[in-house]
């Protein structure tokens, strides 16, 4: 029985996967999924350092004449203490001595003769970076689920981590049915046409940070099928299309059948793409999508991208959405429908072709929107909620992305 796009996206938001780990270096774990909760093990500024090259002062001593009474270098490892009317020259980073109230930048001073004179006017604790001002001890880093990337191995290396515990990439395996298809480096017959899903489905794995495998082309017999599942149950996650309707040589769902597959989900109520099969052989999930490009493609936008992100461990597991204005009236079917088009910052405008089997959509599209079965039409200037194509845009909370 088909679900509803609510009942068909909860039930992927619950699944409940056993994830694997691996250690890996963080240089090499950029788009990779944390295992863990990562705290600080170092307050940062580990010291009160200097934000400036110049002076360290006493803030009491501004107006007066200070003497230089001696040096510190980022890396000195010096207990100075001022005294009345005295001041240390300091480098950016440096420690300053435990009783500086302001650094004085050197271009704000005149020396002479191993002194200096204020030229500006001082702020009280000016220019020093005070312990933990940018990471507090033990302060919360990186959250169990969060995508790294530069930014979080940035705090990673400040804290000494040189390795770090992610999930494995999951393992996609994607195999073509219909041996009225031909792949895309065969030679076609004027008759015939190439496969456009199975290339569609290998680069967005990629894309998505999956360990991608290509298992071959079916033949029109459910043996064939069989043959090619068998072989690819060690993966996490298989990405077939065609076959799930009632036509005559429709064999893949008859072939899943044969090998105890667990339906999760019959169909969704969407256009397109409502006959969509996803469940279960063993350990291995299977996605049977639509046999028409465009339909397939944005399904697997849709509801594909959110499977891959619970197997990638992500706590960021529900759709995001910029919300636009509609650049030009837009009549809706009475189905929850996808719309891809272009988002321009401001204006979504619907893409002017967008038959289910058309494969020159995406193209030219860099978004979507998904509309509710109960608005039958959009006005020029209505707000919509657009969902990135071209990017990841998820998050860990929970939103309804459908425009109402």
């Amino acid at each position: 029985m088909a679900l509803n796009v609510k009942e068909a996206l909860s039930i992927i938001e619950n699944l409940q996967i056993n994830l694997n780990y691996e250690i890996i270096p963080i240089e090499k774990s950029i788009n990779r999924v944390c295992t863990d909760d990562i705290f600080a093990q170092y307050a940062l500024p580990k010291f009160d350092n200097s934000a400036m090259d110049g002076y360290a002062i006493r803030y009491e001593d501004k107006n007066n004449e200070l003497e230089i009474i001696d040096t510190i270098f980022a890396g000195d490892n010096k207990d100075t203490e001022l005294k009345p009317n005295t001041c240390v020259k300091i480098m950016t980073g440096a420690r300053v001595p435990k009783n500086t109230t302001a650094i004085i930048p050197k271009e704000e001073t005149k020396e002479k003769n191993n002194k200096i004179e204020i030229t500006k006017n001082v702020k009280e604790f000016q220019h020093i970076r005070y312990v933990g001002e940018d990471i507090d001890l033990h302060e919360h880093l990186i959250k169990k689920g969060s995508r790294l990337n530069f930014a979080k191995i940035t705090l990673l290396s400040s804290q000494g981590i040189s390795h770090i515990k992610v999930y494995k990439k999951p393992k996609i395996a994607v195999f073509a049915s219909g041996e009225e298809l031909k792949l895309h480096y065969e030679k076609i017959e004027d008759y015939q046409i190439y496969n456009s899903n199975t290339p569609t489905f290998l680069a967005r794995a990629i894309e998505l940070g999956c360990e991608v495998t290509f298992m071959g082309q079916a033949k029109d017999s459910v043996e064939s099928i069989k043959e090619l599942i068998e072989n690819s149950l060690e993966a996490d996650l298989i990405i077939t299309s065609g076959g799930v309707s009632v036509g005559d040589a429709d064999f893949t769902k008859e072939a899943f059948n044969t090998l105890d597959f667990k339906t999760i989900i019959d169909g969704i109520y969407i256009k397109p793409g409502k006959p969509t099969i996803f469940g279960k052989i063993k350990d291995t999930y299977i996605l049977n999508l639509p046999g028409n490009p465009l339909a397939s493609a944005l399904i697997f936008e849709v509801f594909g991208k959110l499977i891959v992100q619970k197997l990638r461990g992500s706590r960021n597991i529900f759709h995001n959405y910029i919300i636009g204005k509609m650049s030009e009236p837009l009549k809706n079917k009475k189905r929850t429908t996808v719309i891809p088009g272009d988002f321009d910052g401001e204006y979504f405008t619907p893409s002017k072709k967008r038959a289910p089997g058309m494969v020159n959509v995406l193209s030219n599209a860099n978004s979507m929107i998904v509309v509710d079965e109960n608005n039958d039409e959009l006005l020029e200037n209505d707000e919509v909620k657009i969902l990135p194509i071209n990017w990841k845009f998820f998050t860990d909370i929970k939103k309804d992305f459908i425009t109402k």
